[in-house]
């Protein structure tokens, strides 16, 4: 036909609509599950019990208690856009049950071999009425309990295109049980029973407790590291667990978000949970979550998708916050210290469970010590040095090892009062400081304190009096209930990337810079260079001052003065990789926490420095003055501990 030709425009017959229906609404057999077991539950059931065979492709039979259907109204059940859960036209703005479109029994029974017995309470006896790829049979008696009883069979055999396209029956297979999962999540006071043929794949007794039904589908090593949310009883309340940080899967899949027990998927949502473990699980790794919401109906519009997983939030900046204040209200409250235990998996890296509050570790201490202890930490505090003279106690600021003499001592020492007590390579003081600094086994006030017993470049790790450095790389310390080893890498990262966040994002304050004497200019990619333009004025608060020199090239004039180490251009470098990485313009708070956390890193002391004692000490103090320090910025555990149980048990006592 030739294409200027006008093109008749003709009604398409039911049957086809059905099909194309079915095309948009059942993708696959467990979009039937899900379909009829919503059915169930819209229906009031009380237990709901699935039988599949052959991957849901040659059999799937769903039965439940509900209150039924009349023989009247059956073969109105299977037509389109039929359907007794919106009895008002209003209701479509404040629907309450999961299904609503009327759509799913037509779609089904266009492509299938549909059956279904159905009896209501006051009823003698029930009725049956066959759908065989849309041709529908008139009803007739049967005997049948009350409820509903809806088999379906030879799924797609009359759309082979679609059937092409499914898996195998054992992928099939696990489709369907992630749809009653969801299902039997959402809905814990109803009793439900998944067959696989004649086995019993899941019986699930209803519960008031949410976590036994969560076990009893996902499993023990979640189900035992679940931390309880409850979000209050405002217009938008959050209610159900959160996964311990420690126990992260490679994919979403084990997030569960419900809203009036429909299961939903809302990358807002998701964005605000992956918001609300930044900096406590690994990048690419994500948590588990089981949590409710609920809101007024005018806040959400769910006739937004045929699937019905997809809901559309009058104000999702509001809920979006209203999650992540709930989480992050409770980490704060909640200590996530490692525990290793002795079936921890060692493959993961990170052994899971989370413990009490562990208190300062302790040490005997003489009064001199006790001076020399208060010293240091109103220099891991403060920066400032406290010291006892015959006239009281007078303070003076303790400089920066190394520093130069180009370099003014800057006001955000890095290690808690800068690295005071530490020596150049060498053994030799910087220029423009003291000719005489206290050797690390001095106290403050010049008392005499045995040293440990090291000799001059013996690697043996070194001894404070509330921890040991060992390999130059972990530290070892005590409390009352055991042992705590200690990444001092990442600890410190941990209190820098505490320290700069709340220098600029709280207090508003760039980071210290120094100018180049001489600018360093950067060739960069496209879209390295696209990026650090674009965030000049962010990387300007943490002391990097860019500016555009033409074509891909830029230069740098000033970095951040606690970075000791490295060029400008390397430092330049590691705070836009992320950017570019990321693929799109990041939120201004996402792009200064992603930044901090590059200048924590760069910062930080690294694994093989050797700390003095008083380094270590003040690293120990600092632990206990910010909430997070149980994870670095990149998600990596800062310390493990061990309880005297459990170092008996391995040691066989």
């Amino acid at each position: 036909m030739d294409s200027a030709s006008p093109r008749v425009i003709r009604q398409l017959p039911p049957n086809l609509v059905n099909q194309i229906a079915a095309g948009e609404v059942i993708e696959r057999p467990a979009s039937v599950v899900k379909e009829l077991m919503e059915n169930s539950i819209d229906a009031g059931a009380r237990r709901v019990e699935l039988t599949i065979d052959g991957g849901g492709l040659e059999r799937i039979r769903i039965a439940d208690d509900g209150c039924g259907m009349t023989a009247e109204q059956l073969p109105l059940a299977v037509t389109s856009h039929a359907t007794s859960k919106l009895p008002d036209d209003a209701d479509l703005f404040r629907v309450g049950t999961l299904g609503f479109r009327g759509e799913a029994l037509a779609s089904i029974g266009s492509c299938s071999h549909l059956t279904i017995r159905t009896r209501t309470a006051d009823a003698d006896a029930g009725s049956e009425m066959a759908v065989r790829g849309g041709a529908v049979d008139p009803p007739g008696p049967c005997g049948c309990p009350v409820g509903t009883v809806t088999e379906v069979r030879n799924l797609f055999f009359n759309t082979p295109v679609r059937h092409r396209f499914l898996k195998t029956p054992a992928t099939e297979r696990g489709h369907i049980a992630e749809a009653f999962t969801r299902l039997a999540l959402g809905y814990p006071a109803t009793h439900f029973v998944m067959r696989q043929g004649e086995k019993v794949m899941h019986d699930l007794p209803p519960t008031t407790r949410w976590a036994e039904r969560i076990r009893a589908l996902i499993g023990d090593e979640i189900a035992d590291h679940l931390i309880p949310i409850d979000g209050g009883d405002d217009p938008i309340a959050i209610r159900g667990f959160v996964g311990d940080p420690a126990v992260t899967r490679g994919n979403t899949r084990s997030q569960y978000l419900f809203l009036g027990g429909r299961f939903i998927r809302d990358r807002s949502l998701q964005h605000a949970l992956g918001e609300a473990y930044r900096g406590m699980i690994m990048v690419g790794r994500f948590p588990a979550a089981f949590l409710h919401l609920t809101m007024p109906s005018e806040l959400v519009d769910v006739n937004v998708h045929p699937t019905k997983m997809e809901v559309r939030f009058t104000d999702g900046g509001r809920v979006y916050s209203r999650l992540l204040q709930t989480l992050r209200h409770q980490f704060l409250s909640t200590d996530l210290t490692h525990r290793p235990r002795p079936n921890a998996d060692a493959s993961s890296g990170f052994p899971p469970g989370g413990s009490p509050p562990l208190p300062p570790p302790v040490a005997p201490e003489s009064a001199d010590g006790s001076a020399h202890r208060q010293s240091v930490i109103d220099w891991a505090r403060t920066g400032v040095d406290r010291v006892e003279t015959a006239g009281g106690p007078t303070t003076r600021t303790m400089p920066a090892a190394g520093a130069s003499p180009l370099t003014a001592v800057p006001d955000f020492q890095p290690f808690g009062g800068g690295t005071a007590g530490r020596q150049p390579a060498g053994g030799r003081p910087g220029a423009g400081e003291p000719a005489h600094e206290p050797a690390p086994w001095e106290s403050s006030a010049g008392s005499p304190v045995q040293p440990p017993d090291v000799s001059p470049g013996d690697p043996t790790p070194s001894v404070s009096y509330l921890g040991f450095q060992v390999h130059r790389r972990y530290l070892v310390t005590q409390d009352g209930d055991g042992m705590v080893v200690i990444d001092q890498h990442a600890l410190h990262e941990r209190v820098l990337y505490e320290r700069v966040c709340r220098r600029v994002l709280d207090e508003g304050r760039p980071l210290e810079s120094q100018r180049l004497l001489v600018p360093e200019t950067v060739t960069l990619s496209p879209a390295e260079h696209a990026a650090a333009v674009a965030a000049r004025d962010a990387l300007s608060k943490i002391g990097l001052d860019v500016e555009d020199f033409g074509g891909d090239t830029v230069v740098v004039r000033s970095h951040p003065t606690m970075v000791r180490h490295g060029s400008p251009s390397d430092m330049l470098r590691s705070a836009i990789e992320g950017l570019v990485a990321a693929g799109k313009s990041p939120e201004p708070k996402d792009l200064l926490h992603g930044l901090l956390s590059t200048i924590a890193c760069k910062a930080a002391v690294k694994s093989g420095d050797e700390l003095t004692p008083e380094e270590i000490t003040s690293l120990l103090e600092q632990k206990d003055l910010y909430h997070d320090t149980h994870h670095c910025p990149h998600g990596r555990p800062t310390a493990l501990f061990f309880t005297l149980p459990q170092l008996d048990k391995m040691f066989g006592r």
